[in-house]
């Protein structure tokens, strides 16, 4: 075991929420300039990805004319290409061209600003899904829309900023690390000692926060999609904030919970809302097809019950 690492802790807040860097660093590191590194890649995913921010990267495109083609950043073009990719895969369980569903229901910077009823009315399923209506020219960092497409990276944003979090790190030579934003989480190497990160799983309950159970991880990254943490309510009912982009409404009868392990962040993190859309059964088929593991959380009647599947 090397003696010479010092744990360390950087956080602070980014998209509403607060990120989170804990690492083994040598002590002679000079790790002076590391802080400010890490707040600048959560700050540009933010300033160029956020519904919150008018003159975002995002939001430009949304404004953009249908046919125009529309200059991007290499970081959204990278997110953009693996939003529609995983959209594809998902037979559109994953489609971030839900952003005015999310606003009808109560989400995101212009909640309440669309008649959802609009939205779900006929014809209004007949909009296509971001990856067909979308030309994404990843070479040349631009992309066009083939028809009017409102979009919303929300569930793939933070886990792209976590993978990010997590190549400062290892610009510096920092290899055993854990970072995380929000429920979004990729862990380096294990702990000086051999150990693997220990990280806590919530159990998916209204107004509760506390572990269900603890897992291990290292090298691998880690998100959860929930209906539990992100929701409205009206008249004593609770709406979580998943979409079904398939149907055009939001979710109903969905699992409480879906935790997947992947490769990187920005997968697991759009792969958790993809499966949370998709339910236990065909969810595990695609989960399995793609290499992905995953645990879903069901409520039974009484809500408080739980029964995972693996």
């Amino acid at each position: 075991m090397r003696t010479d690492l010092v744990r360390r802790v950087i956080s602070g807040p980014t998209m509403g929420t607060r990120y989170s860097a804990v690492f083994f660093a040598p002590i002679a590191l000079d790790l002076s300039v590391l802080p400010a590194a890490l707040e600048a890649v959560v700050d540009t995913v933010d300033r160029q990805m956020s519904t919150w921010k008018p003159e975002s990267d995002l939001m430009r495109l949304n404004r953009a004319a249908v046919g125009r083609w529309v200059d991007l950043p290499y970081e959204v073009a990278t997110v953009l290409a693996a939003a529609l990719e995983i959209g594809r895969l998902s037979d559109g369980a994953f489609d971030i061209g839900v952003g005015d569903l999310v606003t009808a229901w109560g989400f995101g910077a212009a909640a309440g600003t669309t008649d959802r009823r609009a939205i779900a009315a006929p014809g209004a399923a007949q909009r296509l899904p971001a990856h067909l209506a979308l030309e994404l020219d990843e070479a040349g960092q631009r992309v066009r829309k083939h028809a009017q497409v409102t979009l919303d990276l929300s569930a793939i944003a933070k886990g792209y900023g976590v993978d990010e979090l997590a190549r400062v790190l290892e610009r510096f030579g920092v290899t055993s690390y854990l970072v995380s934003i929000d429920g979004e989480l990729r862990a380096g190497q294990g702990k000086p000692d051999g150990s693997a990160w220990r990280v806590a799983l919530e159990s998916p309950e209204f107004g509760h926060r506390r572990a269900a159970g603890v897992i291990e991880i290292a090298d691998v990254a880690l998100a959860t999609s929930g209906d539990y943490r992100h929701f409205v309510e009206r008249d004593g009912v609770r709406f979580g904030h998943t979409m079904d982009p398939r149907r055009r409404i939001r979710l109903g009868h969905g699992p409480a919970s879906v935790t997947v392990r992947a490769a990187t962040a920005m997968q697991a993190d759009a792969w958790a809302t993809a499966l949370m859309v998709l339910g236990p059964e065909r969810g595990s088929e695609v989960a399995s097809a793609q290499g992905l593991d995953v645990l879903f959380a069901e409520r039974e009647a009484d809500a408080r019950s739980l029964t995972s599947t693996a």
